[in-house]
């Protein structure tokens, strides 16, 4: 089972970034699919980006172009680069196994108009 924590979370302005990170425990990180999903309040929480465990990414139409997902198999450590955010992008971010619905506890984002 993997263990999951993310991090870099934080307050920001309209059209500012921020980078989060996902670190992984467990030897098996580099075989698995990875996410991020995010929960705004008094929402259904989304998936917002993925990525293969070769390096394949999708993302929904609410990020692309602004949010890049990436990984590090040899650091067990996930990232996403959010630009341009929004304020719609305020959330509560999780990352984890999309497949296996294992997420970890969450880092949140607060963009400011």
């Amino acid at each position: 089972q993997v263990q999951l924590m993310e991090s870099g979370g934080g307050l920001v302005q309209a059209g500012g970034s921020l980078r989060l990170s996902c670190a992984a425990s467990g030897s098996i990180f580099s075989l698995l699919a990875m996410g991020w999903n995010r929960q705004a309040p008094g929402k259904q929480r989304e998936l917002v980006a993925v990525i293969t465990s070769d390096g394949v990414t999708n993302y929904d139409v609410s990020v692309k172009g602004r949010f890049s997902i990436s990984r590090d198999n040899a650091k067990n450590t996930m990232y996403l680069q959010m630009n341009s955010l929004k304020p719609e992008d305020t959330a509560v971010y999780y990352c984890g196994v999309p497949r296996s619905n294992s997420w970890g506890k969450g880092t949140q984002v607060t963009v400011s108009s």
